[in-house]
């Protein structure tokens, strides 16, 4: 069931200043974790750590693409 909240609003700032990012629809984030490291969060579980905001970036899109990917072969194969 997916939420109709829209969690980047709550997280402007921190998503403005590279401090933490959250998707849309909450399900995947990355925040602050040792400094400059940031914890890749998917659906409540810490799946990684990445060195910096941008890698924890590209994690969350290629997850993301991922996840489309396989919705897409399921759909196919119905």
């Amino acid at each position: 069931m997916r939420n109709s909240n829209n969690y980047q609003t709550f997280y402007k700032d921190a998503i403005k200043n590279k401090k933490g990012y959250v998707t849309k629809d909450g399900m995947w984030a990355a925040i602050p974790s040792n400094g400059k490291k940031f914890a890749i969060v998917h659906n409540g579980i810490v799946e990684h750590f990445s060195k910096n905001f941008e890698c924890a970036m590209i994690y969350i899109q290629k997850g993301i693409k991922k996840e489309k990917n396989a919705r897409s072969k399921l759909n196919k194969s119905k």
